[in-house]
């Protein structure tokens, strides 16, 4: 199983990720990742996270799924996701972006997580 790649810094609108560089808004997953562009599915801070924006995670095997909420939690999760994260038997973990960086990191040490980060709001 490949793993999925750290998040090595986290600040107001910028994100570094092992092997993949830098940006604002991440989609990372088993074996990579790339820039998360919100206008792919119409993503908006409300109703908040798609999930269209989750299929990707799932496709690369990720059996953990770290949702961030932004630096601010301003950005919500559609019930949707979480009915179909749920369906899946995915185990989802939420919290504002700092708190989850931290936890995407540890759970990318043990084992399959795929995650959503956004930094700034």
């Amino acid at each position: 199983m490949e793993r999925s790649p750290r998040i090595t810094h986290l600040s107001w609108g910028r994100m570094e990720v092992e092997g993949i560089g830098e940006g604002k808004d991440f989609k990372l997953y088993p074996g990579g990742g790339r820039a998360w562009d919100w206008n792919e599915y119409g993503t908006r801070h409300d109703p908040g996270i798609r999930p269209e924006d989750t299929r990707e995670l799932l496709d690369h095997g990720a059996t953990v799924v770290v949702l961030s909420e932004g630096m601010d939690r301003r950005l919500k999760t559609m019930p949707e996701t979480l009915a179909l994260l749920a369906e899946k038997g995915v185990e989802v973990r939420v919290a504002p972006t700092p708190e989850a960086v931290e936890l995407y990191n540890s759970l990318a040490a043990a084992g399959p997580v795929g995650g959503l980060f956004h930094s700034t709001c």
